[in-house]
């Protein structure tokens, strides 16, 4: 694995591990919107391996193939937190939803549903529904490598506040459980599936009888349920629709 002067063979290594940033790029392109594009992971989780190859330390103890792996993830995350994917009036809509949420859970004292939404925001049920699968995808990156300081996006971009931003405590993590918890059944359902079971939204739909369309739309409104539980939990119920 070394020249005689004790540096890596990294042509032969980059070879070697190329497949692994391609496994870890095709692992991660099942959960993200579809206009990511493979070869854009690839290249940063190449990025990645090549930073590997400079710093790895055997005498630290991990194995090289586990250090690569957290580099090429790592990379390929630093590569997606750089995308804004979603426009300025859909982000300010989607924080329209959380406002509404919130407002409707104090007032009902339950999980609102969605006509109820809908109404709240004084649209049609049909436009609220294409909103949520508008924003959906600014919400599908893996939530335990999306976590920011202050809410705020990596470079000084305009950040969604995602609820897993908190998973920094475990004081915050206990009330994200509190706060899926307190989902609608099916969207509690649709959050294990996706999150703990690792399904993508094509496999999340065949499990719930629903279409791929849907399954975003109900993740989306699963996300501003938690934004809003998350912003005001002495306000929000336990009870679910």
């Amino acid at each position: 694995m070394y020249t005689a002067q004790g540096k890596y063979k990294q042509q032969d290594q980059l070879t070697e591990y190329m497949p692994l940033v391609r496994r870890q790029a095709l692992s991660l392109q099942v959960k993200l919107p579809a206009s990511i594009e493979l070869d854009d992971l690839i290249q940063a989780g190449t990025l990645g391996l090549l930073e590997a190859l400079g710093r790895f330390d055997a005498s630290q103890g991990a194995s090289f193939a586990t250090f690569a792996s957290q580099r090429i993830r790592g990379a390929m995350m630093d590569e997606l937190r750089t995308r804004d994917w979603l426009p300025r009036s859909v982000r300010r809509a989607a924080r329209s939803v959380d406002g509404a949420v919130r407002r409707l859970e104090q007032r009902l004292g339950r999980a609102p549903e969605e006509p109820e939404i809908a109404g709240e925001l004084d649209m049609p049920l049909a436009d609220y529904q294409q909103l949520l699968h508008d924003a959906n995808s600014g919400y599908l990156l893996p939530y335990e490598e999306l976590t920011v300081d202050n809410g705020e996006a990596p470079g000084g971009g305009e950040a969604l506040g995602l609820p897993f931003d908190r998973l920094l405590g475990q004081q915050q993590r206990e009330g994200l459980t509190q706060a899926i918890e307190a989902l609608p059944e099916r969207e509690k359902l649709l959050m294990a599936l996706y999150y703990q079971e690792e399904l993508n939204l094509k496999e999340v739909g065949a499990v719930l009888g629903v279409t791929e369309s849907r399954v975003s739309q109900l993740h989306s409104q699963a996300v501003s349920r938690l934004r809003a539980w998350l912003n005001d939990p002495a306000g929000s119920s336990d009870e679910s629709a």
